[in-house]
């Protein structure tokens, strides 16, 4: 293992991923092979052929996409006074590296299973927001006038935001908030309550100190439904406010575009929210009705648009009898963008759907510029780990999906299958196994996993169990949606498997489950 560290930043050669303290930084892998030459040769010139050579071996490319990849590195250096100029230009010759002194180190290799380290920055979880409106038909909407303020606490970089999964693991119960902050590695924590009658909101928000559960700031809020976007700013604006200390963004203005001026439409995308989260055909079909209602009221709302091609994407991940195509989601996707170029969550979902296409260079700028915008953005940061691992780049992932867990404590199961994928393809089988039975439920792609690591590591009886209960669960799944059963059961994973890019990775994944029994 190589490790460059210069300044508040360390770059690790052999994952290739830069690190700023303990978190990893939004970077695309061209540019951090372009920043490992230029460390590397700190000091010195290094010619435009030399770093073309280095990013993009026996590729003819333009010089252009070699100034587009400096512009990102220095992009991501201003964000510290003074380092947007590290990387110098010498003009018709090339860069040099002339940032701080660059200290070197070499060991062996971390343990594959091994996570970035505990965040130093503030920590903040929003607990759900209880519903006071007296009807339980209206907990769509505390729960997402909710998500939306941990979404938008989630763009100040200077904080580390719990994920809306796991803050919800904390939903309809009255826990102790020194509890909280001790099972979530939080130090304040944001709770309140929502109460919607006709026309008007009404919201109560309170800021504790984890440590001691002091109580650090509350407010009580009157709006008008149709402020509800303002009202929610509002809200965050305080609670980073309240927080002890100065964040180096904390004054920043959020300046957020109004999203849509429909109350209407915006009910109805937490409606379909609350749908699709149930990762179910029906439930994305259902969703996706109610974020075309939301278009045809405001055929400008970004973020419907957004959600409609989300619910494709999705559909194809599910494997749905009669998905939607991607070609209609694109142009969802792109509607979105052209919209609000600034949704980190748009980005997300274009980049999962360029994967879907096979478009893997324009899929990884766009999961760097998502990241880049809402760096906590712990799902996000999951499905970049998990296809990651289809790219052959598994030790990558699993930096990534350590990041993901950190910012989720109580991640969903997919979170587990990603970290598990991850081990596998590193053949680190037992790991893998440790990792997917921290899963709550095992379903037909767990069990299939499971199988071809208890087949790798020699335990037949086991992987032949896992095997039965994945052909079984995973033929019952095709039937049920319409779809012709295959005769050789190997045939049953190799949808899933064509998603890896190396043909090696992808044999790697069949051999365990043929080892397991499955029959080719």
């Amino acid at each position: 293992m190589t490790i460059h560290e210069f300044g508040p930043y360390r770059l690790d050669a052999k994952a290739e991923i830069l690190f700023r303290g303990s978190e990893p930084v939004a970077l695309g892998r061209r540019a951090v092979m372009l920043l490992r030459l230029l460390v590397e040769r700190a000091g010195t010139p290094v010619s435009r052929d030399a770093l073309m050579q280095a990013a993009w071996p026996d590729l003819a490319i333009e010089e252009s996409n070699l100034t587009v990849q400096i512009a990102a590195l220095r992009r991501i250096f201003a964000e510290i006074d003074g380092a947007a100029a590290w990387i110098e230009t010498l003009p018709r010759r090339g860069y040099r590296y002339v940032g701080p002194p660059v200290a070197t180190a070499f060991g062996a290799d971390l343990p594959a299973s091994s996570a970035p380290a505990v965040s130093d920055r503030p920590s903040l979880a929003v607990l759900p927001f209880s519903n006071l409106s007296g009807d339980p038909g209206q907990e769509y909407f505390s729960d997402g006038i909710t998500g939306d303020i941990i979404a938008e606490l989630s763009r100040f970089r200077s904080l580390l935001v719990v994920a809306r999964h796991s803050s919800f693991a904390y939903k309809g119960k009255t826990p102790e908030i020194k509890r909280v902050g001790r099972e979530l590695g939080v130090s304040y924590v944001a709770e309140g309550s929502v109460r919607k009658i006709g026309g008007r909101v009404r919201a109560i928000v309170q800021l504790l100190d984890s440590a001691s559960g002091y109580n650090l700031w509350t407010e009580r809020y009157y709006r008008e439904l149709e402020d509800i976007f303002a009202l929610q700013d509002e809200i965050v604006r305080a609670i980073v406010a309240a927080l002890p200390g100065r964040l180096e963004d904390a004054g920043r203005e959020i300046a957020r575009r109004k999203p849509t001026p429909s109350v209407t439409a915006y009910d109805l995308v937490l409606l379909g929210n609350e749908r699709w989260r149930q990762l179910t055909v029906r439930g994305m079909a259902e969703a996706r009705q109610h974020f075309r209602n939301a278009v045809a009221l405001d055929p400008q709302y970004a973020r419907a648009h957004a959600n409609i091609a989300w619910t494709m994407v999705c559909d194809v991940f599910l494997e749905s009898p009669a998905p939607a195509t991607l070609d209609e989601a694109r142009r969802e996707i792109e509607a979105a963008l052209d919209i609000d170029d600034g949704d980190a969550w748009s980005h997300g979902v274009f980049a999962q759907l360029l994967f879907l296409r096979n478009d893997d260079a324009k899929a990884e700028i766009h999961f760097s510029r998502a990241l880049a915008l809402n760096p906590n953005d712990a799902d996000v940061i999951a499905v970049f780990a998990n296809i990651l691992v289809y790219w052959g780049r598994w030790r990558e992932a699993l930096t990534w999906i350590g990041a993901a867990k950190r910012l989720n404590p109580f991640p969903p199961n997919l979170y587990h299958w990603y970290h598990a994928l991850a081990l596998y393809s590193g053949r680190e089988y037992e790991l893998a196994i440790k990792a997917l039975m921290e899963a709550r439920s095992l379903d037909r792609w767990s069990h299939a996993l499971l199988a071809a690591c208890y087949a790798q590591m020699g335990r037949r009886g086991e992987a032949q169990s896992e095997a039965d209960a994945f052909v079984s669960e995973r033929r019952r799944e095709m039937i049920a949606n319409g779809q012709a059963v295959p005769a050789k059961t190997l045939d049953l994973a190799r949808t899933r498997a064509d998603r890896y890019r190396d043909p090696a990775d992808r044999d790697h994944f069949l051999d365990g489950l043929r080892k397991a029994g499955l029959t080719s």
